[in-house]
């Protein structure tokens, strides 16, 4: 028991009636509008991550030296 064709139109002329032709019109493009800014902020979020990811591999492969002090530094895992 989904919803049809006919309740879907029904509820598109109710809610046409609620809000009128112009206010719809007004949220269409206000949600639009976040959904954009929305993608938006996820790619420049990626951008800045993969900025710092290779920001980070040229300064290893400046100092190679730094990330093996590093790597000897740590801690042996000790397992059991």
């Amino acid at each position: 028991m989904g919803i049809g064709m006919r309740e879907l139109i029904i509820i598109l002329l109710v809610v046409l009636l609620v809000f009128g032709a112009k206010k719809l019109r007004t949220i269409g493009a206000d949600l639009g509008a976040a959904v954009k800014g929305f993608k938006k902020g996820m790619d420049d979020g990626d951008a800045e991550e993969s900025l710092k990811q290779i920001k980070q591999e040229a300064a290893d492969a400046d100092f190679p030296e730094s990330s093996a002090k590093t790597a000897a530094n740590k801690p042996a895992d000790r397992n059991g």
